[in-house]
């Protein structure tokens, strides 16, 4: 689950200010990603995400949603949650990653948005919460197309 409206991922700056301007990228820094995403894919693993957002969209989520008609091409299912309905629903308001249903990785950002790391959480009870969370936000959440297609966007 990705619940933060802005990352300052340094390796995504140039292709963030193409996308605002307008001007077309061939996205360099995604592309070992989505080498990964197809391999992994084709082998039959799964990866899915939810990006809770704020309405309207920053910049940064609307340079996202463009981002992830590329990720879900090779295999990711992103899909979106308005924040008003997250918040509806109980859901946390920090990221993590959960692999397999049973490893369970807390981030911890800056105030700046910058990455600091991530957290391990080996407690069972804190695995199922997010597990739960994880399964309550893929309910509420809407696929990344549709998402795209909907009001939500100036410009996509």
């Amino acid at each position: 689950m990705e619940a933060r409206d802005t990352y300052d991922a340094t390796y995504e700056q140039e292709s963030l200010q193409r996308f605002l301007a307008g001007e077309p990228d061939d996205l360099p820094w995604m592309r070992s990603w989505l080498d990964m995403l197809h391999e992994a894919t084709a082998a039959g693993r799964r990866f899915a995400r939810v990006r809770v957002v704020s309405l309207p969209l920053t910049d940064y989520s609307r340079f996202g949603v463009y981002c992830a008609q590329f990720t879900n091409g090779a295999g990711e299912d992103i899909r979106y949650l308005p924040r008003d309905q997250a918040e509806a629903a109980g859901l946390p308001h920090h990221d993590y990653w959960l692999f397999d249903s049973s490893k369970l990785v807390r981030m911890h950002f800056d105030e700046a948005d910058c990455f600091l790391g991530g957290q391990v959480i080996e407690d069972p009870a804190e695995i199922v919460r997010h597990n739960f969370w994880r399964d309550a936000a893929w309910h509420h959440a809407v696929r990344r197309d549709d998402f795209a297609t909907q009001q939500y966007l100036g410009r996509v």
